[in-house]
């Protein structure tokens, strides 16, 4: 995509957009007839904020949810609102090139997903919505380059694990000024954990949310952050979830304790929990829930340089193994023969000089035991050995496939080997751990090392080991991939300095990951 927006401009944008649409004249949208026609509805409807997500070449889904008092069910008329959006070449609306009206419709908290077509590829557009006589903030957003671009970079960051009880989300204020052309989330949006009377923020309501109400009043919670509302409404976002935004260690229908959640129960909290992701995320209409399925993976095309295939390594899951021998087990299946199968084929016909995959949990191996022995998460890939080892295996004849994950809390890159069991195996690629953006809250770094560094022995292929939190930051480009491990020195302040704590690189052609 085309080079990055300036610091000093990005921010004159972001904050002259905000102004604009807060100060734009509503004859600009509407005659005064139309206007006095419509409903009047209760000051803040746009409190949540704008979004777009999942760039294509010629379009791009842009969200919003009506929500003046959004901690307690929304606060809107149990009617369908029309909601009129615009998209312009141009931060001040003068050349609008699509328009158009969006029902916010109660059964979806009035949420609204406008998948605009008809777009220029790879292009920046500026985009806002309008209802009874209130405008939303004005949101920027990004076209994917031509599929048949040799477009020269992409700039993606890597973000997970999110947890408002631990701190504020101040790595978004430093991802904002690198101007990404997408950020990728992999999981854990939410936290489903009780509120604590201790926390730093704590979470809203009386316990857990089981609810469809309830899990829309954390989302909205989470959603009034404003580091993360002013990234939503500056970049795409690419997002799938992991077990935080249901239930923690979850595996298909199968709950963590469900020796106190009934199958039923948990179908329902399932599709309660789906629901309210679809509503606050800016995704396509495949991802409109069916009761307790909703589908999540799918493949995002950036020209030739990069095929993102996100994955959904918890709806289709066997449940987690208990020992080594069951880790092993041949029938278990992270991703279930249909997504397994969708992968492979993704792989396999890819024209991308980079294969990118969106794990939510790491595939590498992490052995815990120091010395001799393993000791594994039976959580992530590991305890899912036979399925991760055939696509470890599989990767020896993709070209340049690099793994984006999330969920550990800390920062772990490595190289993938075709046989975790043979240190002198092959390597196969690249995984990035990313650290989270909030979760573990400031972590005591001498602790943490002091913790792990006794197992690096054991783990040859781990490149980099960190507990800061931040995010990943990639420019990626044909000849390879640099990247930055971005991290904050407190999210125990509503602002933080951000530096770089590591650079690294992926070289096209030669598996695997060093640090620069």
């Amino acid at each position: 995509m085309t080079g990055a927006v300036s610091p000093d401009r990005r921010r004159f944008l972001t904050a002259g957009a905000a102004v604009l649409g807060a100060a734009a004249s509503a004859q600009l949208w509407l005659p005064t007839s139309a206007r006095a026609a419509q409903t009047p509805l209760p000051d803040g409807v746009f409190s949540l904020g704008v979004a777009s997500g999942d760039p294509l070449p010629d379009g791009v889904v842009l969200w919003t949810r009506l929500a003046p008092d959004p901690l307690n069910g929304g606060g809107m008329p149990d009617q369908a609102v029309p909601v009129e959006w615009q998209v312009a070449e141009d931060a001040r609306f003068r050349k609008v090139v699509r328009r158009g009206t969006a029902q916010a419709q109660p059964a979806y908290g009035h949420s609204v997903h406008v998948d605009v077509r008809g777009l220029r590829p790879d292009r920046t557009y500026w985009y806002r919505f309008r209802t009874g006589g209130q405008i939303s903030r004005v949101g920027r957003t990004r076209t994917a380059p031509g599929p048949y671009s040799s477009v020269g970079s992409l700039r993606v960051t890597l973000a997970s694990c999110q947890n408002w009880q631990h701190g504020y989300f101040t790595p978004y204020a430093d991802m904002l000024d690198q101007d990404p052309d997408v950020v990728l989330f992999v999981g854990d949006y939410i936290y489903e954990s009780t509120p604590s009377a201790t926390a730093l923020r704590r979470h809203e309501g009386t316990g857990e949310p089981y609810s469809l109400v309830q899990y829309r009043n954390r989302y909205a919670q989470y959603r009034t952050d404003p580091d993360l509302a002013a990234m939503h409404a500056n970049a795409p976002f690419v997002v799938t979830f992991d077990d935080h935004e249901v239930d923690n260690d979850f595996a298909g229908e199968i709950p963590q304790d469900p020796d106190k959640q009934s199958h039923d129960a948990f179908v329902a909290r399932l599709t309660a929990a789906y629901q309210a992701y679809y509503e606050h995320m800016p995704v396509r209409a495949t991802a409109i829930p069916n009761g307790p399925h909703i589908r999540m993976y799918r493949r995002l095309e950036f020209g030739r340089l990069a095929r993102l295939n996100v994955l959904d390594t918890r709806q289709f899951r066997s449940d987690q193994a208990t020992s080594q021998a069951g880790a092993q087990d041949p029938k278990l299946t992270m991703l279930g023969a249909e997504q397994k199968q969708w992968l492979l084929g993704g792989l396999r016909d890819s024209p991308a000089r980079w294969n990118l995959i969106a794990s939510q949990i790491m595939m590498a191996e992490t052995d815990l035991q120091v010395g001799e022995g393993k000791l594994w998460y039976y959580d992530a890939w590991d305890g899912y050995q036979v399925e991760r080892n055939q696509f470890l295996e599989e990767f020896k004849q993709v070209r340049n496939p690099v793994v984006l994950t999330g969920d550990r809390h800390l920062t772990m890159i490595s190289d993938l080997k075709e046989d975790f069991a043979d240190p002198d195996s092959a390597v196969v690629g690249a995984e990035f751990v990313g650290t989270s953006i909030s979760s573990n809250g400031d972590q005591d770094q001498a602790a943490f090392h002091k913790e792990w560094d006794p197992r690096l022995p054991d783990n040859p292929h781990w490149k980099l080991l960190d507990a800061h939190r931040g995010y990943h930051l990639f420019d990626i480009r044909r000849d390879g991939i640099d990247a930055q491990v971005r991290i904050v020195d407190t999210v125990r302040q509503p602002s933080a300095t951000p530096s770089t704590l590591a650079r690294l690189r992926v070289e096209s052609g030669r598996p695997g990951v060093h640090v620069v």
